[in-house]
């Protein structure tokens, strides 16, 4: 995939997913502002000159050179982040130690229990971000810590001044239409003086009459912009997010990434945002066949699981215990069957193999740059021009590599939601 961002007035295209983007836009605002330093420290050498042998005889022609460079020099800016948004969790009113313990409980739907004995204490400063395949129970699990499930079995206990913040998508479903995010931070603190709102929601690009407008008719970003404005006001102690940058753009994102980052409290969640669970979870458990588990690796490991997974799940044998032309049509039956299974593996699995001999020549050609990119020598026999190209095809490989992993991780989990066949 691309990302196509607009900042600082300009159009620019980032192959990959928003980790490669990030990772590019850092790159490229790092090396704006060693390039924007470096013309400053040549800016403030040439005025040193200039003032200091302007007025002598012997050095006015270069003075006068260097005026005319100094006139002629195309400005470089200094790295600016052009973000419309600036928030922050503020701090919890209090922090019991435990927030929240389950033990030995069972939650599920009807008569279908989806978990079973599960036993998990929350702390102040947990991260926690949770793993397991779509259907696994990942969003039950946050509903029963948020006491949005009830569980049938086991014991809940909760800290003294619990204060749980718990964002899922049917949230926006919760907003009133009629009502505007004004309206919506007066009922949850009606004392106080509207212009302490209007600051609070510039914040979140709520700015202006869009703060006093009806939410009916606001997009999904900014309906999930404010429900996050409203959660993040209650200051919660514990935070259990549901696909929290679901519907946010690029910039909302990052800025919930770094508000996320300096939160005190503790913290649930369960995202397909890599980039979200990387920089902002310390901590992955794995939700798998009813249980939860601590989950020993990272994300990379995670997508190893996977794998492993895959290839040790087998299908059962058709049971033929019909007569002789029920056994023939059983066979048929299992021969197309079998056909057809084939028929939409095939790509999935060839599109691993070529992922696999893509990443196994990027990490190659990866790592010898990085070597000769580390070697101090280097620098003494080739010029800064080349040098900086290398750096950039580094780069490229790097962010070429995470979308393929990003891929790879994609079709593995597309293929492991069809039987292996045997």
């Amino acid at each position: 995939g691309q990302i196509l961002s607009i900042e600082n007035q300009r159009l620019s295209l980032t192959s990959g997913g928003y980790s490669d983007y990030e990772r590019a836009r850092a790159a490229r605002l790092a090396n704006q502002q060693s390039a924007f330093e470096a013309q400053q420290r040549e800016i403030a050498h040439l005025n040193s000159f200039i003032e200091r042998f302007r007025a002598k005889a012997t050095k006015a022609r270069q003075a006068q050179s260097r005026i005319k460079m100094l006139e002629r020099m195309e400005t470089v800016a200094a790295a600016h982040v052009d973000s419309p948004f600036h928030f922050s969790f503020r701090q919890p009113c209090a922090l019991p130690d435990p927030l929240l313990s389950i033990e030995k409980a069972a939650a599920g739907y009807v008569d279908r229990n989806i978990l079973d004995n599960i036993t998990l204490t929350l702390r102040p400063g947990c991260r926690i971000g949770l793993l397991g395949r779509n259907g696994a129970g990942k969003s039950t699990l946050v509903k029963l810590l948020a006491g949005a499930l009830t569980q049938t079995t086991g014991e809940r206990k909760e800290g003294r001044a619990l204060n749980i913040g718990y964002f899922a998508q049917h949230q926006l479903e919760q907003l009133r239409p009629d009502e505007s995010p004004l309206q919506h931070l007066i009922r949850l603190e009606p004392t106080t003086p509207e212009q302490e709102f209007r600051n609070y929601l510039g914040g979140f690009d709520f700015r202006g009459d869009m703060a006093a407008r009806p939410v009916a008719p606001f997009s999904g970003g900014e309906k999930s912009r404010l429900a996050l404005a409203l959660l993040i006001r209650t200051r919660p102690n514990l935070l259990l997010l549901d696909e929290p940058t679901n519907h946010l753009d690029l910039e909302m994102r990052e800025a919930l990434t770094f508000a996320l980052q300096d939160y005190e409290g503790g913290m649930v969640v369960v995202s397909h945002d890599r980039h979200l669970l990387r920089t902002c979870t310390d901590e992955l458990l794995l939700v798998a066949d009813g249980k939860v588990i601590t989950f020993d690796g990272d994300l990379d490991d995670y997508a190893a699981w996977l794998a492993t997974q895959r290839n040790t799940e087998k299908v059962t044998e058709p049971d033929v215990t019909a007569e002789k032309t029920g056994r023939l049509q059983q066979r048929a039956d299992t021969r197309a069957s079998r056909q057809a299974l084939l028929a939409q593996r095939r790509p999935l699995v060839k599109e691993i193999e070529q992922l696999e001999r893509k990443l196994a020549r990027w990490n190659e050609e990866k790592a010898a740059l990085e070597g000769r990119l580390a070697d101090p020598d280097f620098y003494v026999t080739v010029d800064r021009k080349k040098s900086e190209e290398m750096h950039r095809q580094a780069a490229t490989l790097g962010m070429q590599i995470d979308a393929a992993e990003m891929r790879w991780l994609e079709v593995h989990e597309a293929l492991e939601g069809l039987p292996a066949v045997e």
